[in-house]
């Protein structure tokens, strides 16, 4: 296949490693792991290729995703092969591009989420054409983990202890039986093109009256704590700042801890390591959050200036000194699309034309309560100066 189109301005696309983006440091080819999970060997073999084809940069979405920044489109089809040849993306573009599936980090072999899951990916060629953004969360755990993690339509546990069906934006679900999921989720994939939803985007804007069959009844089981650094049933779970880590040191870690067999992506910029024993050496602060209260935890921001073309701010220089300042949840954005996050935080700033916009339990690009600041007024503003 010939070298990759690629647009950098497009707003509410999603890359992957098929239909990567050209950022401001290069192309950004997205690999979304089957299940969430790469083996011990998957992820040193993908972090010497984000080093040789990319600029050593990898981020971890809140789709529970790795991107490799940088790549150099003479080496966009070398690390194609990489990633075909590890198991990590479909050789089927349209499949890799249907295969946006967010998996609860807490599955065990053949439980429900697993099953399902599974069962999912092995029909995606079933699904309908969807726009970019839109997928899938299965939940199907004792209680539901991802209610706040973006995805459209979703499987999760019940009040009742049931599996549901729920559209997101609404309250209630529709029961499932067993063994009915997939079918369930393809029909109501297929009903939201039907009745016009790719127009909406997402289907919490699709305002149509769901069919009778997936009559939201069911009230969900409430979320379960999401997942925090430090010990976790399946073995240690370790934070990643701003949901990023370079390559060499992720594989320096992965080397160092030899009982590790395979991490788990979450939604939340954490990443769980299977093992069945204590780290061997500390894990380095600069490249890993090891402190469930580190107030990082609690921000997000995206790569900003110069990295990304629409950025016109450096954003994580200034969240790293203000995050420690800020009660709740810190979002600073480089521009008002707002990819780090996409719901309010309690402390929002925005880049516009090279400085920042605050506003207060908003989204980016909102209408600021205080406008054209540059770092060194925000800092003073929050008594981080």
């Amino acid at each position: 296949m010939s070298a990759p189109a690629t647009n950098g301005v497009v707003k509410g696309w999603c890359p992957d490693a098929w239909r990567p983006m050209m950022a401001g440091d290069g192309l950004l080819v997205r690999v979304r792991p089957p299940l969430g999970r790469l083996t011990r060997a998957q992820v040193l073999d993908l972090c010497e290729a984000a080093a040789e084809h990319g600029n050593g940069q990898i981020d971890a979405t809140n789709r529970a995703n790795l991107q490799i920044r940088g790549v150099r489109e003479d080496s966009w089809r070398a690390l194609i092969d990489t990633l075909l040849s590890l198991g990590l993306i479909d050789p089927d573009a349209t499949r890799e591009a249907r295969a946006n599936i967010l998996v609860a980090p807490d599955w065990h072999a053949e439980d429900d989420t697993h099953r399902i899951a599974e069962e999912l990916r092995a029909r995606l060629s079933e699904l309908p054409d969807l726009p970019g953004k839109v997928g899938f969360a299965i939940d199907a755990g004792a209680a539901p983990l991802l209610q706040d993690a973006p995805a459209d339509f979703r499987v999760e546990r019940a009040a009742c202890g049931q599996l549901i069906l729920r559209a997101d934006g609404r309250d209630l679900g529709a029961p499932l039986s067993p063994g009915s999921e997939v079918d369930r989720l393809i029909a109501l994939a297929r009903w939201f093109v039907e009745t016009g939803g790719t127009a909406s985007g997402r289907m919490a804007r699709h305002h149509a009256p769901l069919p009778k069959w997936a009559a939201a009844t069911i009230t969900p089981a409430a979320n379960a704590p999401r997942v925090q650094p430090g010990r976790h049933s399946l073995g240690i779970a370790l934070g990643l700042p701003f949901g990023r880590v370079s390559a060499v040191a992720l594989s320096r870690f992965i080397e160092a801890e030899i009982a590790i067999a395979a991490i788990r992506l979450t939604p939340w910029h954490i990443a769980v390591c299977e093992t069945d024993a204590a780290f061997a050496v500390e894990p380095d602060p600069a490249d890993f959050i090891t402190y469930p209260l580190s107030p990082l935890l609690r921000t997000d921001a995206c790569v900003g200036a110069p990295a990304c073309p629409q950025g016109t701010v450096d954003t994580r220089s200034l969240a790293l000194r203000l995050a420690p300042y800020v009660e709740g949840r810190l979002h600073v954005s480089g521009c008002a699309k707002g990819c780090a996050r996409a719901i309010p935080a309690d402390v929002t700033l925005t880049g516009r034309e090279g400085c920042f916009d605050l506003a207060f339990d908003a989204r980016a690009g909102a209408p600021p309560t205080r406008a054209g600041l540059d770092a060194a007024h925000i800092l003073a503003h929050f008594g981080a100066a």
